[in-house]
This record gives C-alpha cells, sequence and structure tokens, in this order.
C-alpha cells in the first residue's frame, strides 16, 4: 500500500503515456515539429550529434522525427525521453552523457537561458480559434482604449501576430509580447519589460501597474508565475481548449499569504536543505554558493541534496531538514509542498527569512539569478553585529525568541575546524554535526553489520517482484 512518504513502484512501472496533441499526417507532422527550422539549425551549426529532448505527451512521434531528421541533416539523434528534473527545462546533463553537440527541445518550456550547448525551441504550433479568441477579448475589455499587455504560452506565440492584426487597428493601446530566449542583449529600454522569456515595451503613464494582463493558454505553472510576479495587474486569460475566456479569480493575496507563511517557517529553521533543482539554468552555481553564505551568516545549517524531481517520499528521508529551499527555473521553483513533510521554499523566500536588509515590498520574485550580486533584485547582507546588541525576534508560529543578528564570517586565516571535539580521555576525535546528532537521537538507525556473529548460511532463491508487492506476498512462508 502506497502511503503520502512512499511510492508505488508497480503503477510507475505500468504507467501509459498519454496520447500527444501532435497530427500524425506526413505535411501536419512537418509543419508542427517545424521540421525545415530544425534542420537548417542543425546544418548551420555543423552539429554531428543532436539531442531531441521530448516532453511525456510528445513521446509518440519521437522516433518519426528523429529518423526524418537523421534523413535530412545527415547527423546521428538521440532521443532524451525521461528528463533529470522538469522537462521544461533543456536537460544538459542528460545530452552531455550522450555527447551531444546541440539540444532540439520540443513542446512547451520556460526559456531559461543555458549554460553550455547550444539550443533550438521548438514549441509544436497548438491551434487557436482567432475568431473565438477575439470575440473573448472584446467582452473582457469593451473599453477600447484599455491598456492590456498580451502574454501567451509559448505554443500559441505563432498565432500572436494574427491576432495582433485583428484587435491592433481597434486597440490601440495594446501591446503584445514577444517570446524571446536568453538574456537581453545591454540594458533594456524605459519602459521595455525583458523577463520569463517574453518581451514588451509598455507605453501606459503609470508603468505596468497601469496595466491589465491577457494570457492565452490553459492554467498552468506559466500562469501562475505570472500573476505572482506581477501582482499589481488585473489578470483575464482565454483557454483555447475550451475556447472561454474568463477574469482570473484566484486569489493573488491568499496565495502570497502562504509563501510568507513560508518565509516564517524559513525563520524558524536551524536546519536547511537546497535542493538542486536543475543544472543547466545559468548561474545555478552562483546561487548555490549565495544561498550557502546566506545560510552561515544567518547561522543555520545547510546540506546541498540532488535527489533529481522532487517528491514526498524522497525529501522525507531527510527528516533532520526543517525547511528545503528548491533552486530550479521560475516555473518548477512554485513548488506546491502542501503533501511534504518539511516546507519547500524558493531562494527569495529563504532571502526574506535570513537577509534582515531585504523586506517585503509587495513585489515577489520568482528568478533565482535577480538576487545575485549586480543584478536588479540583489541586496547586500548587513554587518555584523554583536550578539549582546542583536535584537530579539519573536516567533510568530511557535511563539519563542529568535535572534535575528548576523554573524561575522570566519577569518580566512583560522582554518581550525570546529566539527572536531575531544570525545574521551584518550584524546579520540568525534565530529559534531547536526544530522549526526539526530541520527544518534532515533529509535531505529539502519542495518547493522555485525561483522562475525551471523551465521554463513547457503545461498537460497529470495523473492520475486518488486518490494512493495511480492509476488508471494499475504502467504504463509514454509
Amino acid at each position: 500500500m502506497a502511503t503520502a512518504f512512499s511510492s508505488d513502484g508497480e503503477a510507475v512501472l505500468r504507467r501509459e503515456l498519454p496520447p500527444g496533441p501532435a497530427p500524425a499526417a506526413r505535411e501536419a507532422l512537418d509543419s508542427f515539429y517545424e521540421m525545415g527550422r530544425a534542420a537548417t539549425f542543425v546544418r548551420d551549426g555543423g552539429f554531428r550529434r543532436v539531442a531531441l529532448q521530448f516532453p511525456d505527451e510528445l513521446l509518440a512521434d519521437a522516433a518519426t522525427v528523429a529518423a526524418q531528421m537523421e534523413a535530412a541533416t545527415g547527423a546521428e539523434m538521440y532521443i532524451l525521453g525521461d528528463t533529470t528534473y522538469g522537462s521544461c527545462c533543456v536537460d544538459e546533463v542528460a545530452a552531455e552523457h550522450a555527447g551531444a553537440e546541440a539540444v532540439l527541445h520540443y513542446g512547451p518550456a520556460c526559456l531559461s537561458p543555458c549554460r553550455k550547448l547550444p539550443v533550438l525551441h521548438i514549441f509544436g504550433q497548438q491551434p487557436l480559434d482567432i475568431r473565438c479568441c477575439v470575440e473573448a477579448f472584446r467582452e473582457l475589455y469593451p473599453d477600447r482604449q484599455s491598456h492590456v499587455v498580451v502574454l501567451s504560452d509559448v505554443v500559441y506565440a505563432h498565432a500572436m501576430g494574427e491576432l495582433e492584426q485583428q484587435l491592433g487597428p481597434e486597440y490601440p493601446n495594446v501591446v503584445f509580447s514577444r517570446v524571446v530566449y536568453g538574456d537581453p542583449p545591454g540594458p533594456t529600454l524605459p519602459g521595455e519589460v525583458w523577463q520569463f522569456g517574453r518581451q514588451f515595451q509598455v507605453e501606459a503613464p503609470g508603468g505596468l501597474q497601469d496595466c491589465a494582463m491577457f494570457y492565452v493558454g490553459a492554467e498552468g505553472l506559466a500562469l501562475t508565475n505570472f500573476m505572482l510576479t506581477w501582482n499589481c495587474c488585473p489578470f483575464s486569460s482565454f483557454d483555447p481548449a475550451t475556447g472561454c475566456g474568463r477574469r482570473e479569480t484566484l486569489n493573488v493575496n491568499r496565495a502570497l499569504m502562504r509563501r510568507l507563511y513560508l518565509v516564517e517557517r524559513a525563520r524558524d529553521a536551524r536546519v536547511v536543505g537546497i535542493l538542486v533543482g536543475t543544472l543547466g539554468v545559468a548561474g545555478y552555481l552562483a546561487v548555490l554558493q549565495h544561498l550557502r553564505e546566506l545560510l552561515h551568516r544567518a547561522g543555520k545549517r545547510s546540506y546541498t541534496l540532488a535527489v533529481g524531481k522532487p517528491n514526498p517520499a524522497k525529501l522525507a528521508n531527510f527528516l533532520e531538514v526543517d525547511i528545503f529551499v528548491l533552486v530550479a527555473c521560475a516555473q518548477n521553483s512554485l513548488l506546491d509542498s502542501s503533501e511534504f513533510y518539511r516546507p519547500v521554499v524558493t531562494p527569495y523566500e529563504l532571502e526574506l527569512a535570513c537577509n534582515p536588509a531585504r523586506k517585503w515590498t509587495g513585489n515577489y520574485l520568482t528568478d533565482f539569478r535577480d538576487l545575485l550580486p549586480g543584478a536588479c533584485a540583489h541586496v547586500e547582507l548587513p554587518l555584523a553585529i554583536p550578539a549582546a546588541e542583536a535584537v530579539p525576534d519573536i516567533s510568530l508560529i511557535t511563539g519563542e525568541m529568535r535572534a535575528t543578528h548576523i554573524y561575522d564570517p570566519p577569518a580566512p586565516q583560522l582554518p581550525a575546524s570546529t566539527t572536531l571535539a575531544c570525545r574521551d580521555q584518550t584524546q579520540a576525535l568525534a565530529e559534531i554535526s547536526p544530522a549526526a546528532s539526530f541520527l544518534e537521537s532515533r529509535s531505529w538507525r539502519g542495518l547493522e553489520q555485525q561483522l562475525g556473529q551471523t551465521p554463513v548460511s547457503k545461498a537460497v532463491q529470495g523473492r520475486r517482484g518488486i518490494a512493495i508487492a511480492y509476488e508471494d506476498e499475504g502467504c504463509e512462508q514454509p
């Protein structure tokens, strides 16, 4: 029986992939996957081995696309099925294992910049009923002078030009965002927004806060990310699958209150687990070092954990950790940890908890690169103050007092470790760590070797099946 902290292995082995939305006809397949543009990218780059990354819903067409790409380019294609982390991010780790020189990323993408390999994003051109979308827009915004920014899911970006032709003459103050990949080539212009792979120019007198947002796409992490980041703007959306437009009723304030509650939990935490949720997004090593330094200066212990895709079963193995911080792309960092044994926060929320100089301003950041030195939202740590002069703080959760001062970093000329201590009069050394101390307090600490105490026996046939459901489960053993 599966619980919240154990996964059903049999269900994973028998899981069936849902049918993909890609058409089966040869002409439609070429259009959907943009075979000509992809082949030009491979030939112009001179790549001899290319990785094709597909999400689960498009894996049914992977073999056909790979065969056509090999015939068109002469390069060797390697299909990446199960991604290391999220399917929206480019899996550079798996691509490097295959010796790939470039990556063709298919399906929805977060458009986070990568570090090493050249990447071509092919979103898959999902159909959009332009007439129905225009009618929904008119109903939601009857005032023709409304300042509206039109955003879209990447799979509908191909239709934004036609939608602009329909709405532009009628709505002179409507701005259509453009899908871009990578960082801006230089300093942005006044009123220009370049974020989350979207670029647009705001013409409203009061800036972005005077604009409404119209999103073309289904409800998901991308829309949630936009609503939390631009929470001063009212949102509406049009779902192409249902053909319905609506004003988004998601209470952003309640969502922010939930995130601020997690900030309070992070302030109470003493041991923090840093979850590596990406190995391909540029700047992830810098933010890992930044978080370690932040936690060290705040007097908290930290452990860096690389567990792949986080789930309750994996993270429940680290009972000594009070809270986790997930370093991932902007979409995957907003993890709903309600079913987890310990909460999971974002790097920005951890900064709110551990950096006294950073104050809550109402703006929410989901891109961890904005926190790094030199970025637009970087805030330096304040100077350390003596512990005797630190102002005590009261936890809003436990009601206990806690220190909020920042500790001085250790002097570089003192490399001596404080984790070694004299254990007894024989001058034996023992390592002191919160994880080891927590392990000692457990009633069960794992299997013991008991060398020389176990009698030797002949090898016999063991159980068959998977550990959660053996074939002889429930039968009496002879």
